[in-house]
């Protein structure tokens, strides 16, 4: 299934099922079906979503440091990675939110 963003401000952004709803969930804390997200919250969504990129990007820090340490405890929980970053996935979305925040644009979505 995908999901179909709009915008006045920008072009439609269309994204697969798993990977908007993951950005849904950092964004608005539920990931529905369909939906809209006003003008005057975008600044709170964008400001959600970087803070995501930014602890996804930190713990691949960490993970990689200790990987080439090799400092590794054999009790520590491995933690399984995407392969695509976090970054990769939300760096369309965000764009679509600065450009409909700086025109006061909504954000709507469907399936």
């Amino acid at each position: 299934m995908l999901f179909k963003f709009k915008s006045a401000a920008a072009s439609d952004l269309i994204m697969l099922e798993a990977d908007a709803r993951k950005l849904l969930k950092i964004m608005l804390g539920d990931d529905p079906v369909q939906g809209i997200m006003l003008a005057n919250s975008l600044a709170v969504r964008i400001q959600s979503l970087e803070t995501a990129v930014q602890q996804d990007e930190a713990l691949r820090k960490r993970l990689a440091e200790q990987a080439a340490s090799d400092a590794r405890d054999a009790n520590e929980e491995e933690v399984a990675l995407d392969a695509v970053r976090l970054s990769q996935r939300a760096a369309p979305m965000l764009k679509l939110l600065q450009r409909s925040e700086a025109e006061s644009a909504d954000v709507v979505w469907g399936v």
